[in-house]
């Protein structure tokens, strides 16, 4: 079989499904059903889904050039993907979309058995023929500037390669990935020092500008490593890893539990086991890939320092003094592998709606152990269809029409708008919650429908009426 050959068969697989739908949604003059923020594997994976529930009217925009949204090709410094190469993804129930689908129609059975993990440009390779095969509407090297509500609509300002424009759309979803609703999560200690001696793991990093210099990354986790293997096949003089905790983690906890019942059923429990579950995956931590650890300790210029905190930096004669709990020294640049944040700090796009976002922290059962500013204090309250809560009710109705699908949604509903093994279940719940909520809307337009269809399943002529009763 041949690529050709797999999107016919894809083709005639939607036919024999009646996929996509028929548009139903009634048309709004000027109105955009659905404006996806972000065309990455979550958006696409959005998007892909309500145009299969006939939503069509709707589209998808990146700040990133056509080809290059997401990590994959960019911030992902990793060889390969972490997820087994088995997982469906963002294939939303269809073989003929899935990677391997993609991966065998090309290079066959026989090197299928032979693949181990993905290498992580193949994977970008794949989103790649899954939008042009889909032939999903994008719009590329175009931002979110502002967003805020209009009535009942939402205004969403973008700003592309055309200059600015003003969309009105009914509803918005913040596919935003990793960044999810803030973006990177940098050390106290780092804020206030000058912006050439430190990057977060996810700025674009020229790792050639890094030979034969002294590099410090903090952090333990995957990006921290795959940022420092980096940086030692950059030709880095020395790499100093400083890990706060005494060993590496080495069990992902939350691998044991995997199953379609947690991916159907964790957005559903109550508060206190999600926060209860998370909180201990979050305790617990989740450890790096075993081949990216080995791929730094293969390097005897790399040093991993273990129970060693970072508790300061500044600059010394051009170089950076690093202050740790173990003692100091100088280096020439820092990488923070430290993660991600929830807050809407630094996004001024969504300065209008990030005061009025309910938190989990701003629940009056949150539990007074656990830091109101930590990731699970900060992460959004959200309800079933992933939209925003109000704080105060009645100050921002708009957050009903905007859905946070992406990773700050995953302790409110699980780890299904963020990472590949359940994107395609977040997809389907997104995607139908939407489905219902503008059926509802349109209530009285589709009754209008309702009574005004006329088309006759009988003719008159397939009977004739008996003109009188049994025994008559």
């Amino acid at each position: 079989m041949s690529l050709a050959d797999l999107e016919t068969r894809l083709a005639e697989d939607l036919e024999a499904l009646c996929l996509p739908a028929a548009p139903w949604v009634p048309a709004r003059e000027g109105v955009t059903d659905v404006l996806v923020i972000g065309a990455g594997m979550c958006g696409l994976a959005a998007l892909a889904e309500l145009r299969m529930l006939g939503i069509d009217n709707s589209f998808a925009i990146d700040a990133a050039p056509e080809g290059l949204e997401g990590p994959w090709d960019t911030f992902a410094r990793m060889r390969t993907l972490r997820s087994p190469k088995t997982l469906t993804g963002p294939a939303l129930g269809l073989p003929a979309l899935t990677f391997r689908a993609w991966f065998t129609a090309q290079w066959g059975r026989d090197a299928w058995e032979a693949l181990g993990k993905i290498p992580k440009g193949q994977w970008m390779d794949y989103l790649r023929w899954y939008r042009r095969v889909l032939t999903l509407p994008v719009r590329n090297d175009t931002h979110l500037s502002d967003l805020r509500g209009d009535g009942d609509m939402l205004r969403v300002t973008l700003d592309g390669p055309s200059g600015t424009e003003v969309v009105t759309a009914r509803r918005v979803v913040l596919a935003t990935g990793r960044s999810g609703l803030g973006g990177g999560a940098v050390p106290e200690a780092l804020k206030g020092v000058p912006g050439h001696l430190w990057a977060h793991s996810a700025d674009d990093i020229d790792f050639r500008q890094l030979e034969g210099r002294d590099i410090v990354v903090v952090g333990a986790g995957a990006s921290a490593m795959d940022n420092a293997a980096a940086a030692l096949e950059s030709g880095a003089a020395r790499v100093d890893l400083l890990i706060r905790r005494s060993r590496l983690p080495a069990v992902n906890k939350l691998t044991g539990i995997g199953s379609p019942g947690t991916e159907l059923g964790l957005g559903s429990l109550p508060d206190h086991w999600k926060l209860k579950i998370h909180g201990y995956a979050a305790q617990q931590q989740v450890p790096p890939p075993s081949h990216s650890v080995r791929r730094v300790s293969e390097h005897e210029n790399a040093h991993f320092h273990l129970g060693c905190a970072l508790t300061g930096a500044s600059e010394d004669g051009g170089r950076l003094r690093i202050d740790t709990s173990r003692g100091s020294f100088t280096t020439d640049f820092l990488i923070a592998g430290t993660g991600f944040r929830n807050d809407f700090a630094d996004r001024a796009e969504l300065s209008q709606i990030a005061p009025h976002v309910l938190s989990w922290s701003d629940r009056p059962d949150f539990p007074k152990d656990v830091s109101p500013d930590g990731p699970l204090g900060s992460a959004p309250y959200l309800a079933p269809d992933f939209t925003f809560l109000e704080k105060t009710p009645g100050t921002c109705p708009e957050l009903g029409r905007i859905h946070c699908f992406n990773d700050a949604a995953m302790l409110s509903h699980g780890k299904v708008s963020g990472d590949i093994p359940a994107v395609s279940v977040g997809a389907k719940r997104l995607g139908r919650a939407i489905a219902a909520a503008f059926f509802a809307e349109d209530v009285q337009q589709q009754f209008k429908k309702l009574q005004a269809y006329e088309t006759a399943e009988l003719s008159g002529d397939e009977y004739e009426a008996a003109t009188a009763l049994p025994g008559q």
